[in-house]
């Protein structure tokens, strides 16, 4: 409760500030573009977009807003914008000051994250607007018969990109009929990370030639199943890496007070020979994409329990097998990839011990399984051409 309210006060605080720092920026003469994001996942979901229209269009000024805290504390400083601010509550008076001050030629808003009244002004005043990554459920107020606002407000896109068959036809129920099926922008997204550094020299000195399982965005009842399965028999000469979700001190210090073995904390790895430890904890954020490049296996948190599945395209992109637990039912790359066999769903820590045991002593399942999300990745990547195109400024 005391992190929710923190979260609270960061966003009254930031959205108090955001007319000035946009009237401190931007002149009435600027160009510029608006991306709006929820929070962090929708900004890795729009990054491979925004990159594209940021070098496109290098003369106008971009504008990054979020809804959410944990977005904007760690991208307020994004090199992919000029200035990043909270979006206001969506009231009337806030859409039209933060319209006219801002005055886009081009807005793009990533996923659902829906503003009936920013909408409604951007649709009265002709403002150029897409969605994209959108993904519909049945279930949302869109098509119900009491979301005639949350409908309308809809059709202030000129254009929506569906990351599934299924959004679309949904759009098309309410009889909005300017769609593209394009996929969803996150396998571009992590596609691209094939194509930057990720060497990490504290990583290499860590694994040495061992065989490496990585345990990402985890968290409680995650890592209590590391927890006995690194006391165990089983994980003689393995290299363990723990990347809980929270940079929670207290909690863990409590996961390392469990284990029976030596492990090292990130930031005091300076202070030991980290080839010689087994279990090493990620205690700072920005380095988990990296550090499944390392992996013979990851885990990817989340789905133990009921916070939400985190980003098992992050892993996947690196071709190795991935363990998730079996609350994952609104993730669809999730069963997808469990039905490609690469990717297994576990409900308990004898399913758990199980196929991690299976996975570490049969190298030929290891490699198909981790071939098998390689593939998935590369045959849905995709969606930043249908975009680009759209908008005319894909390279012929």
């Amino acid at each position: 409760m005391a992190v929710f309210n923190q979260k609270i006060k960061k966003g009254v605080q930031g959205r108090a500030e955001t007319f000035s720092l946009l009237e401190s920026k931007l002149s009435a003469i600027d160009k510029t573009l608006w991306f709006h994001c929820a929070s962090l996942g929708e900004y890795e979901q729009g990054l491979p977009v925004f990159k594209a229209l940021r070098n496109h269009y290098k003369q106008h000024k971009i504008v990054l807003s979020f809804f959410s805290p944990s977005g904007y504390e760690i991208r307020k400083n994004s090199p992919i914008a000029d200035v990043v601010v909270y979006l206001p509550l969506d009231t009337k008076k806030n859409a039209k000051r933060f319209l006219t001050v801002v005055n886009p030629e081009l807005i793009i808003f990533v996923k659902y994250d829906i503003w009936t009244n920013f909408l409604n002004e951007i649709k009265s005043n002709n403002l150029r607007a897409i969605l994209i990554s959108a993904s519909f459920r049945k279930s949302q107020p869109f098509f119900k018969f009491y979301g005639a606002p949350l409908r309308k407000a809809l059709f202030a896109f000129e254009h929506i990109f569906t990351q599934n068959e299924s959004s679309k036809e949904l759009l098309k129920s309410i009889k909005y009929n300017h769609v593209t099926v394009s996929g969803d922008t996150r396998f571009d997204r992590v596609s691209d990370q094939l194509h930057q550094t990720n060497t990490l020299d504290f990583i290499a000195d860590f694994k040495l030639d061992e065989l490496c399982i990585v345990a990402g965005s985890t968290w409680p009842e995650d890592e209590t199943l590391f927890i006995n399965f690194i006391n165990s028999e089983s994980s003689k000469g393995i290299k363990f890496i723990i990347a809980p979700h929270n940079i929670n001190l207290k909690q863990i210090s409590n996961f390392q007070s469990k284990l029976e073995i030596e492990s090292v904390l990130f930031s005091r790895k300076e202070e030991k020979d980290i080839s010689k430890t087994q279990v090493l904890v990620i205690d700072t954020i920005g380095l988990l994409s990296k550090i499944y490049s390392y992996a013979d296996i990851a885990y990817v948190g989340g789905a133990m329990g009921h916070t939400g599945l985190h980003n098992t395209l992050e892993p996947a992109v690196f071709g190795i097998p991935i363990i998730i637990g079996d609350n994952h039912s609104k993730f669809p790359e999730a069963q997808e990839m469990i039905d490609n066999a690469g990717m297994f769903s576990v409900s308990n820590q004898k399913e758990f011990e199980n196929i991690m045991n299976e996975l570490i002593q049969n190298n030929q399942k290891r490699l198909l399984s981790g071939k098998n999300n390689f593939k998935y990745i590369e045959m849905n990547a995709g969606a930043v051409n249908h975009i680009l195109k759209y908008l005319n400024l894909l390279k012929q």
